[in-house]
């Protein structure tokens, strides 16, 4: 399992409602109605009216008409167009991939404070996607996006100080960071957190904590929470040893293509488990 203690980071997806409200399922009506408001010019109708054609909500997905919404919010200024046009030049949806537009479309996010345009520039720096990789920068940005609650950036802070990247190594501060991400149900901080408690790293060695964490990644999906549940049932630490339980969690990780899940999942089938 230590072998995979770093895990990947992950992108603040900021492709969802512009005006922060919870989100429910959008008809021909609501569409309708946005597109009117949106074509008088009101920017979080516009960024709004993007969201839709990207989910195909109330009208047929269409990735280019997105951008084109997305582009109108942005120019005027607004923050969450200015991250989701971003997001679509960083994926290539819509548009040409282009991490160098998808770094100038974070920033101009990120300096009017978007916590999810800071933490997508903090992602491009640590990556050196689009500009020179800079972890002292990645940092920055990663922090200032954490401090506003941010999970996905609380998550990735997480990993800066666990690794030592562009900040001294510090396990307590990475707990710290895990466990902010992880109470907001972070599948990464999650599997990360569980880490953390299953070596002893910034917290106390409690197997119990471990599997607690892992499980909720896992039963969101978390190929690596599922993969390092599956540890837990093979070896007993935290729960009872239970083969078929660590072959569960093994297959639905390697489902995902997760290469150490196959090696144990094919290692233990061999064995009639």
């Amino acid at each position: 399992m230590k072998k995979y203690f770093s895990l990947l980071l992950v992108l603040a997806m900021c492709l969802v409602a512009c005006n922060g409200k919870k989100e429910t399922a959008k008809s021909s009506e609501d569409f309708s109605a946005t597109l009117a408001t949106a074509e008088q010019g009101d920017a979080y109708a516009q960024c709004n009216l993007g969201v839709m054609y990207y989910k195909g909500e109330g009208v047929a997905q269409d990735y280019a008409e997105a951008v084109k919404w997305f582009r109108l919010a942005a120019e005027q200024g607004n923050a969450d167009g200015q991250c989701k046009i971003g997001e679509m030049y960083l994926y290539g949806y819509g548009v040409a991939q282009n991490y160098a537009e998808a770094v100038k479309w974070f920033r101009l996010s990120a300096e009017q404070g978007d916590a999810n345009g800071q933490s997508n520039l903090g992602y491009m720096y640590k990556n050196g996607y689009g500009v020179a990789q800079d972890y002292y920068e990645a940092v920055k940005w990663y922090r200032l996006s954490a401090e506003q609650g941010n999970a996905t950036a609380q998550s990735n802070l997480g990993n800066m100080y666990k690794n030592g990247y562009g900040v001294a190594q510090d396990y307590y501060e990475a707990v710290k960071w895990y466990r902010l991400s992880a109470e907001q149900g972070n599948a990464y901080a999650q599997c990360n957190l569980g880490i953390m408690y299953g070596f002893g790293y910034g917290v106390a060695q409690d197997y119990y904590e471990a599997v607690k964490w892992y499980r909720l990644s896992a039963e969101q999906g978390n190929a690596y929470g599922q993969y390092n549940l599956g540890n837990m049932y093979l070896y007993g630490h935290g729960v009872a040893q239970d083969y078929t339980e660590a072959v569960k969690w093994y297959r639905l990780a390697a489902d995902q293509g997760f290469e150490p899940a196959i090696e144990k999942y094919n290692n233990l089938k061999s064995k009639g488990y």
